[in-house]
């Protein structure tokens, strides 16, 4: 007993930790402020040292221009608004989130989750859970909010301890956040900064929201075993029997679903089920509206690959619309528009990370400290195997991962350095970008900078009132071990076999 309670203690202590260097840390948005003041800064500084190097776009030798100059200060002031305004992807992240928006607002990923796990028979009720909360990340809030106590409630009449179904599927939700079957809100995110960030060495290069669908999809079959056995192996067993008390007593009215809200999911799920069939008998014909008029490409400038974020929107938004409407949770033109404006409300913080990332871009252009840097990165990386830098970014985007919990602000910070730096290496951005994506999966379900943490914690301790944090880590823990072996093999196998990540997403960049 003493054993576990020094584990228990150096784990708290360990999480104390990062806790408290995460919560030094500013506000997102008010770190980028920061770091758009320190590359001004250090624009000056490092011009001071007449250091030049060969921009590997144009073949030029170009040095590091001071912001801190008449042109400079004319240039920041001038075209904020437009670096900001015309900063890539920003209306395509916006546009899908008005079609998932929708589809949570209105409830129907909620009932949706809710309906599967209910339904499914008990043999396989465990790996259905694990494959809802892997695919779960394309909506929005939904898994990691109302996946685990609803999970809870299933393990106990599993016989199993709830905690282990709140630790499951928190850690199948977030822990697997880049793997998913379709293309969602995360791979718009990511992309966001991906394209800026290779504009910097290629204006011309062509990617798209779908350059690592192959992987993520793969993914989610490679990580609902690794979840299971993790599950079944460890955090079941280690918990034990639940004893329930008086007061533990969970609401089960929000996993109920009333009869008009099953007729409402049926009549969502045959809307969501007809718009795919239009989007096959739109693309899979040789003369397909949805593929390049020229080519018959369904890849290489296509109005699907160049329109994804209109088909995404309008794939949620349909079945989203139709259960609002059957529900009764959409009764008038004013119930969709507050259910657009209370999802377009949730982007503020993307929104104001984006306007000081694309000042950050605009500046590492300008004074060309983007190409000194990857120039200068790549040369030190010369020659590494591909095999080092897998390994290398992921731990790399793990451990900042404990201390920044926003996916997209991390990919701000690390895109415009490592995305250029790769492609220089020969890297194609998607490999980088997917890359980063797993690094930045395998801690989430450990991360104190979580925003869903505290949430999870205060699920656990409806079953257990001394519940802790590090406790609590130490059922998540194993997870993230886990994940962090057999995703980075995958990803290694995945890169030594040449496969490309997805449409348009190969593994190496030929100019």
């Amino acid at each position: 007993m003493s054993q576990t309670k020094q584990k228990t203690s150096i784990v708290n202590k360990f999480l104390n930790l990062i806790e408290k260097a995460g919560n030094r840390l500013p506000d997102p948005s008010i770190l980028f402020f920061f770091l758009c003041a320190g590359l001004i800064f250090l624009s000056w500084f490092i011009s001071l040292f007449n250091i030049k190097v060969e921009n590997p776009g144009t073949g030029k030798t170009v040095e590091v221009t001071s912001l801190i100059s008449r042109e400079g200060f004319g240039k920041i002031i001038s075209e904020s608004i437009t670096n900001f305004s015309e900063f890539p992807a920003l209306g395509l992240v916006l546009a899908v989130m008005i079609g998932i928006g929708v589809a949570e607002k209105s409830g129907y990923f909620d009932k949706l989750m809710v309906q599967v796990v209910l339904k499914a028979p008990r043999k396989i009720i465990v790996p259905i859970i694990i494959f809802v909360g892997i695919i779960g990340n394309a909506a929005g809030d939904a898994a990691p909010v109302v996946l685990p106590p609803l999970t809870a409630l299933v393990f106990i009449k599993l016989g199993y301890h709830p905690i282990a179904g709140l630790a499951m599927a928190y850690a199948s939700a977030l822990g697997a956040f880049a793997a998913n079957l379709t293309l969602g809100m995360s791979d718009a995110l990511v992309y966001a900064f991906t394209k800026p960030a290779a504009e910097l060495i290629d204006k011309d290069i062509n990617l798209n929201v779908a350059m690592n669908w192959y992987f993520i999809a793969a993914s989610t079959i490679v990580l609902l075993p690794a979840i299971y056995y993790v599950s079944m192996k460890i955090v079941i067993p280690r918990l034990g029997t639940y004893h329930p008390n008086d007061d533990s007593n969970e609401d089960e009215s929000n996993n109920e679903i009333t009869t008009k809200e099953r007729k409402a999911l049926k009549f969502a799920n045959i809307s969501f089920l007809i718009v795919i069939g239009v989007l096959l008998a739109l693309s899979i014909p040789e003369n397909g509206w949805l593929r390049n008029s020229d080519t018959g490409s369904l890849i290489e400038k296509s109005p699907l690959m160049d329109g994804v974020g209109i088909v995404i929107l309008v794939v949620f938004f349909v079945p989203g619309f139709v259960y609002g409407i059957v529900s009764g949770k959409i009764g008038n033109t004013k119930d969709l528009g507050k259910m657009l404006s209370d999802s377009m409300s949730t982007m503020g913080s993307f929104i104001v990370i984006v306007f000081f990332a694309a000042q950050l871009l605009a500046y590492l252009e300008w004074s060309n400290l983007g190409i000194v840097i990857s120039v200068k990165g790549a040369e030190l990386l010369q020659g590494q195997n591909g095999v080092v830098l897998i390994i290398g970014f992921i731990i790399l985007s793990s451990l900042i991962n404990l201390l920044i919990g926003s996916a997209s602000a991390k990919w701000a910070i690390l895109a415009p350095i490592f995305i250029p730096m790769f492609m220089l290496l020969g890297y194609h951005p998607a490999f980088t970008q997917m890359v980063y994506r797993i690094g930045d999966s395998i801690t989430n379900p450990i991360t104190p900078m979580m925003p869903y943490l505290p949430l999870l914690l205060s699920y656990a301790q409806k079953y257990d009132k001394n519940m802790k944090l590090g406790t609590l880590i130490s059922s998540l823990m194993p997870y993230s071990i886990v994940l962090a072996i057999v995703w980075p093999i995958f990803m290694i196998i995945w890169y030594l076999l040449g496969i490309p990540f997805g449409p348009g997403g190969d593994i190496y960049f030929n100019k």
